[in-house]
């Protein structure tokens, strides 16, 4: 049975951290790969509060 577990992706992580994030060598290589896939982490872009969402939140946690 073959391992199903890809390979870490050297190549596209070394790229994204020299070309997008500007890392340089040293600071490239003392991340982990678990520190170098979260500063790519972007959360999806969340809309403004409407003024309904506002008012249930100030009597939620009203101001004392």
């Amino acid at each position: 049975m073959k391992d199903s577990i890809e390979p870490f992706p050297w190549a596209a992580m070394m790229a994204a951290g020299f070309g997008v994030l500007k890392l340089s060598s040293a600071e490239f290589w003392a991340m982990t790969p678990r520190e170098l896939n979260a500063a790519f982490y972007r959360p999806a872009a969340q809309a403004a509060l409407g003024k309904l969402d506002l008012e249930q939140m100030m009597q939620a946690f009203p101001d004392e």
